[in-house]
């Protein structure tokens, strides 16, 4: 498919420098661009067809986890916010299997939406993943499954809604909680938001529906799915170097094998 029968370029127009500006402003002000609609039913149908052809390939993992995707200190209480955990649970097909010719690769590999992307985030320049299986995830959550609060440790995510559940499975945020870089970790936002004190932002997203988040302050999950509906979710992951690579260890922890 060409890149015109993938994106709606009439309601988007990537290559547009007032439209990339406008999506800058969003970004830069909310910390989310949601762009429903971005990518045509046509080719939704193709990669979700994709997805179903796949199934038996996915890798699915249950795993308990902090929110700050790091080992429990022991120096803490098991109860401190630092420490507590949560279950994350998902199958995911990894790049290698999606086929040469998908509409998700074809706009993946797309100059003018990389440049887009390079636009709204800021950056110089996106790349690859260097190893095999990271660039482009097919993300699968059936019911009861569901993506533990947690922060990011890279500065933007970029995602496309392929099937959304029947119930539940929203993506829920709370923007701003903690600054990384200056060592702040917000453990009392942390304990509210884990004990449902704390008022959180949902974001329910139809297919076709592409949205760039900054979720290295920001906490986020994906809530558990009612639904007997598997949400299916792509993962265009970019880095801002080239040559970078999942360690074998991480490869092996995330899709259970190293390549």
């Amino acid at each position: 498919m060409e890149l015109n029968e993938i994106l709606d370029l009439g309601t988007y127009p990537i290559s547009d420098p007032a439209f990339r500006a406008s999506c800058k402003a969003t970004y830069d002000k909310t910390g989310v661009l949601v762009m429903p609609q971005f990518v045509t039913p046509e080719a939704i149908l193709t990669v979700h067809a994709e997805g179903q052809e796949n199934q038996d390939k996915v890798f699915a993992k249950t795993e308990r986890h902090t929110v700050y995707l790091s080992a429990p200190d022991p120096a803490l209480d098991e109860n401190h916010p630092r420490n507590r955990l949560v279950v994350s649970s998902k199958g995911c097909i990894t790049d290698d299997l999606m086929p040469r010719d998908s509409a998700l690769r074809t706009l993946y590999n797309d100059a003018s939406f990389r440049d887009f992307l390079c636009d709204v985030l800021g950056e110089q320049a996106l790349y690859e993943y260097a190893d095999p299986l990271s660039s482009i995830n097919l993300h699968f959550a059936k019911t009861g499954q569901e993506l533990g609060w947690h922060f990011d440790n890279s500065s933007f995510a970029i995602t496309l809604m392929v099937q959304a559940p029947e119930r539940g499975g929203a993506f829920e945020y709370v923007s701003d909680v903690r600054d990384a870089d200056a060592g702040e970790m917000g453990y009392e936002v942390v304990a509210d938001i884990l004990d449902g004190r704390a008022e959180v932002q949902q974001l329910h997203a139809d297919a076709g529906t592409l949205v760039i988040f900054r979720g290295r302050n920001s906490i986020h999950r994906v809530a558990p799915n009612e639904g007997d509906r598997t949400r299916m979710l792509a993962v265009l992951a970019y880095n801002t170097e080239p040559g970078v690579a999942l360690s074998e260890e991480a490869r092996m922890t995330f899709y259970g094998r190293r390549g």
